[in-house]
């Protein structure tokens, strides 16, 4: 059974736990890390953010100071107006000042978040894009996709977290409280050390008994993404058969185990809440009750209790933001986590640094003493296999199932590694040149082919998107597309639906010729490009696909035998080996494997 094959509720769970054992991979630090070599692109921008943070955080700090002098000035009474008033305009000032400066700091912010943002999305995508065939069989597409837009968002958190709220909150605390040591050593003492107390039990708290159980409602949240992906991508099937219930069923089951872990993850938070609340509280009476007792031994004036009481809101209001923003940043990196993970995680099948990009020739193909192994096969299915193919060869490849026909195009695509030998064609290794380049030179018409949900002329264009509207047009017409085409409302512009679904399978399958014709490459592979087809259009595109074929080297994948009567050479496949090969007519006359398949195609 294949890595996508039977794919049930066990199988599901399995996944989940696979996903929060890999979001225990990074650390904390190795995230931040992370984010923090986007911020190193644009220095200015954080320069920007930081000084003005930290002018303001200088400025707000003289507000106790500010507090105690107009309550000092007042209590003197109106004989002292004037001294009233000026200590009044100061105390608003710094106010105001607070407010302007943090706001002009959030126009430095701003810019580079959002390009932060939107650089983690483009380069998590083409990471992921990069990962080879096997990593994409093995995981959801919907969970990816959650995955990688759940990671700017939570970048956004972060960041604000880390630098707009956390960092200025644990300045101001300490600047505070070291006021508070120069004037009352004790009660300052006291301040600092409820403050670092505050922080280390949220810290505390928050990795060892929130971390494990946030970093599963994560997993949770990219398992109802995957699920819904494969419910909603598979519709036509789930009408087909009338199992539009067991599907919402399905479904029920996946966002009922959210909701399980996800109550847990919030209540924990709650129990975190209700810590804060208790040591914020005893802060608060300590301060208060230290400053009153100093005041009621005539050793504090009223403006030294409103300088206590202002530092205390102060305070207060901060750490209740800092306890929050921990939690929050502490969901927030269990979001960006998969992406910082995807950034080191190397490609399976990687470019050589440096390499050259492949040089189309009249393609000839040669596989030369070839092993290859399925990562989850205890055998390799290509054991020392040779071939070579002619330039402009029609080569035809038969056999059951699982015999390695499939196989045999994908290692020339390079979407696997070889574990030994190598593949040249026109006598360039393909592994020392770029993939992309590689692929560019192959033209692919899968025997189901997928479409973009874009227009009909942007995917036939798909391979050369620079191509005009007459190029395009003219590939339709080759691949007999054109009529219906245009017989559409809005023709090429028309859009095909997620998969291409709004289109017949035989419309598919000429749009997928379409591209083929445009792309024009030396090497075609055709993967019984005509089975989706009604006799009538078989005829038509049969006699396109002689076309497309002609003075390319083509590698058809055959599993009707009558598609495959003109090839130059039928290789007939056997467990990764080919143990017939020859034309079709000398193939049946000998009576061997070719014989005993086209004896069953005709039914005898």
């Amino acid at each position: 059974m294949g890595a996508t094959e039977g794919i049930g509720r066990g199988d599901m769970d399995q996944y989940d736990d696979d996903e929060v054992a890999r979001a225990r991979v990074l650390t904390n630090g190795q995230i931040l890390a992370f984010i923090g070599g986007y911020w190193r692109r644009r220095p200015w921008l954080l320069a920007g953010t930081l000084v003005l943070t930290l002018v303001s955080i200088g400025i707000e700090m003289l507000v106790p100071q500010a507090a105690r002098a107009l309550v000092d000035a007042a209590v003197a009474g109106p004989a002292h107006a004037a001294v009233t008033w000026r200590a009044w305009s100061v105390y608003v000032a710094i106010g105001v000042s607070v407010g302007l400066i943090r706001n002009t700091a959030m126009r430095f912010w701003n810019p580079l978040s959002t390009r932060t943002m939107r650089e983690m999305t483009d380069e998590g995508f083409r990471r992921v894009q990069g990962f080879s065939a096997d990593w994409h069989a093995d995981t959801f597409a919907g969970a990816t996709v959650r995955r990688l837009s759940r990671a700017m968002w939570g970048y956004d958190v972060v960041a604000d977290s880390v630098v707009i709220w956390i960092g200025p909150a644990l300045l101001i605390l300490v600047g505070l409280s070291a006021q508070m040591i120069v004037r009352w050593p004790l009660i300052g003492t006291f301040s600092l050390v409820m403050v670092a107390a505050y922080i280390g039990a949220t810290v505390g708290i928050t990795n060892l008994y929130v971390r494990k159980i946030n970093l599963r409602a994560v997993a949770m949240d990219s398992r109802i993404g995957g699920a819904l992906a494969d419910s909603l991508g598979s519709n036509p099937t789930v009408k087909s058969f009338g199992a539009e219930a067991r599907e919402e069923s399905r479904i029920a089951r996946v966002t009922e185990d959210w909701r399980a872990a996800t109550i847990v993850n919030w209540t924990r938070y709650t129990d975190v809440w209700l810590i804060q609340n208790l040591m914020l509280g005893l802060l608060q009476a300590g301060l208060t009750g230290l400053l009153v007792l100093r005041w009621s031994q005539g050793r504090a004036s009223a403006g030294d209790v409103a300088f206590v009481i202002t530092t205390y809101g102060v305070m207060n209001g901060y750490l209740r933001n800092m306890g929050d923003n921990i939690r929050m940043a502490q969901r927030g990196l269990a979001d960006v986590e998969d992406v910082a993970r995807y950034a080191r995680t190397a490609p399976q099948v990687a470019d050589k640094p440096g390499g050259p990009d492949f040089v189309p020739g009249p393609g000839g193909i040669v596989f030369e003493d070839v092993t290859f192994r399925y990562k989850a096969a205890a055998a390799p299915l290509y054991d020392h296999f040779n071939l070579r193919i002619a330039p402009k060869e029609r080569l035809a490849l038969v056999g059951p199932t699982g015999s390695g026909k499939s196989t045999f195009v994908k290692l020339m695509q390079r979407l696997y590694d070889l574990n030994g030998g190598r593949i040249l064609i026109d006598g360039q290794d393909i592994a020392a040149v770029t993939q992309g380049s590689l692929r560019r030179a192959i033209a692919v018409v899968p025997q189901d082919p997928a479409l973009f949900h874009r227009t009909i002329a942007e995917n036939i264009a798909y391979g050369r998107p620079d191509a005009s509207q007459d190029a395009i047009v003219e590939a339709a017409r080759h691949a007999r597309a054109h009529d219906f085409i245009t017989a559409l409302p809005k023709g090429y512009d028309t859009l095909v639906g997620e998969r291409g679904v709004k289109l017949s399978g035989g419309e598919r399958q000429r749009v997928a010729l379409a591209r083929a014709f445009l792309a024009d490459t030396p090497i075609l592979v055709l993967d019984e490009a005509t089975s989706s087809l009604d006799v009538e259009t078989e005829v038509q595109v049969q006699a396109a696909t002689e076309e497309l074929m002609a003075g390319r080297t083509t590698v058809v994948i055959a599993h009707r035998l009558s598609t495959i009567r003109g090839a130059d050479r039928i290789l007939v496949f056997d467990s990764g080996r080919v143990v017939e090969q020859g034309r079709h007519a000398e193939l049946v006359e000998s009576g061997g494997a070719y014989a005993r398949l086209h004896a069953v195609t005709l039914g005898v």
